[in-house]
């Protein structure tokens, strides 16, 4: 390992019981509120100390002050609560053991979070006999592999022939939900470790995970595709396509909008279900910078942070998209327009060290920018000196591959047997994801911190551009490569290596 290569895991720390209730400050038994509930219903995440007692009077504090209880997340110390009361929130921000409270959401439902770029373009699904899938077998490569120049990209293929990956590891897609009698997933996928976490509760009932509307919400198995679509003989290859993939569905019904109360669910259910890795190609809505200075920003980053923390000391490795705005997020401010995207987005200026984008700035997530087929940071991706751990094939329509892949974006399964391509951090993502579940096959025993210094170590840095960075080609600089040829702002350590996770 290069001298040098540490991570600090920071673990967001839950305080003792004795230290989160200050003097003086109302029980739930004197509690009393003088609003009254007329305002809309709203979801709120209330965090407490990490014990039995506290937990059980800030439920009681609830329910007096006209709320009610969802679910609670004792070992966290999390709880979900819904209140039409428009005060609900700053009082019970003053009931001992609250640490932190706040809406989730600001208003009904209506755009996405995902961090795809465009609508799929559907590639027609190639006709596959017995003796086609055997020929296709025997020649080593899925039928659609020649147009997916992500996989030779990070030696993905060349991986697949030292060790595919081990079926006792398993990613969790947490997204949009996954097809999962796609044919290239099934082989691969595994139910007992899926549900749907929407609204905060999980639901492991038969097909509760897959996605509410197929046509739209495309998105999971997408991403799942990415990781683990099996060498079958049919369809596409994944980066991982030995190991078992579940889906953990965080996504609104009729929008794609991924709340606190559902990524905290995901979380803690992909944790306590034996899950070794999480995908995370999403921003909790409805705020694409949760500032600390904002009560209701902070209770989100806080939750969120606590399950994160949560999966990393039950062993899970937390990948996560690093955006697509082509953000700087190591600036000292950035210009927000998008949020909140539940209601009417204002404009403010927000500093990325104390608004972090969540879940992926976030302590022990590794962030991942994405790349071209060119290995050039892809137009849109967000970067940052000492923000982005990695790097990952996105794809980018002006990075334009050889024949025969002839498309610069991602090819990968789509719902109801299809397969379409996209580019976004979304796609970069889940690559990531793909090698750290390869490097927890071949190193079955490696904590999470161990698992992330490998991404590091064996990552193959293509250093700063040469020149000005034009991807378009329309003669602006659209963004500035900071760091060394070992570690800068555009792909962190650099571009992951499948090969080397099983071989090295």
């Amino acid at each position: 390992m290069p001298a040098g290569l540490a991570l600090t895991a920071s673990l967001v720390l839950l305080p003792q019981a004795a230290s989160a209730i200050p003097r003086g400050a109302p029980s739930s038994s004197a509690l009393t509120s003088s609003a009254t509930a007329d305002g809309p219903s709203l979801s709120y995440v209330v965090n407490t100390a990490a014990d039995h007692g506290t937990v059980g009077e800030v439920k009681k504090a609830i329910t007096a002050s006209h709320g009610t209880v969802v679910t609670a997340y004792e070992r966290i110390g999390v709880i979900v609560a819904h209140s039409k009361d428009p005060a609900f929130a700053k009082t019970i921000r003053q009931v001992r053991g609250v640490q932190s409270a706040g809406a989730t959401r600001t208003a009904p439902l209506t755009p996405a979070a995902t961090t795809e770029v465009g609508r799929p373009e559907k590639v027609p699904a190639p006709r596959t006999s017995a003796a086609t899938a055997a020929k296709a077998l025997a020649a080593g490569q899925e039928p659609l592999e020649s147009l997916q120049w992500d996989i030779p990209a990070i030696k993905a293929d060349q991986a697949a022939k030292v060790n595919p990956g081990s079926r006792k590891v398993t990613v969790a897609v947490i997204d949009t939900g996954v097809d999962d009698t796609h044919p290239d997933l099934a082989p691969n996928f595994s139910r007992s470790q899926s549900a749907s976490c929407v609204g905060g509760v999980a639901d492991t009932s038969p097909g509760a995970w897959r996605p509410w509307n197929p046509a739209e919400d495309y998105h999971g198995t997408h991403v799942a595709g990415e990781i683990a679509a099996a060498r079958n003989g049919v369809g596409v290859a994944g980066v991982a396509p030995g190991v078992k993939v579940s889906a953990i569905k965080v996504s609104e019904p009729t929008t794609s909008l991924f709340y606190a109360e559902s990524v905290v669910c995901a979380f803690v259910f992909a944790a306590d279900h034996g899950v070794e890795v999480t995908n995370n190609s999403y921003f909790v809505d409805p705020w694409k910078y949760n500032c600390a200075a904002d009560p209701d920003q902070k209770a989100i980053t806080d939750a969120v942070g606590r399950a994160t923390a949560y999966a990393q000391r039950k062993g899970v490795v937390s990948v996560a998209s690093a955006g697509n705005s082509n953000d700087d997020l190591a600036a000292g401010s950035l210009t927000d327009t998008t949020s909140p995207n539940d209601t009417t987005p204002v404009e403010r200026s927000v500093d990325p060290s104390v608004c972090p984008d969540v879940p992926t700035q976030l302590p022990g997530v590794v962030t991942v920018s994405a790349t071209g087929v060119t290995s050039l940071k892809s137009y849109y991706s967000s970067y940052g000196l000492g923000q982005v751990d990695v790097a990952g094939p996105g794809g980018d329509k002006y990075q334009v591959p050889e024949l025969p892949a002839k498309d610069g974006r991602i090819l990968s399964t789509l719902p109801g047997g299809d397969y379409g391509y996209l580019q976004g951090t979304s796609m970069a993502s889940p690559h990531v994801a793909g090698v750290a579940a390869l490097l927890k096959s071949a190193h079955p025993k490696a904590s999470p911190q161990e698992i992330q210094w490998l991404l590091k170590a064996q990552a193959d840095n293509p250093g700063c551009p040469t020149g000005p960075y034009d991807p378009d080609g329309d003669g602006d600089t659209d963004a500035v490569c900071t760091g060394t040829e070992h570690i800068n702002s555009f792909y962190g350590y650099g571009i992951v290596d499948a090969l080397d996770a099983v071989a090295k």
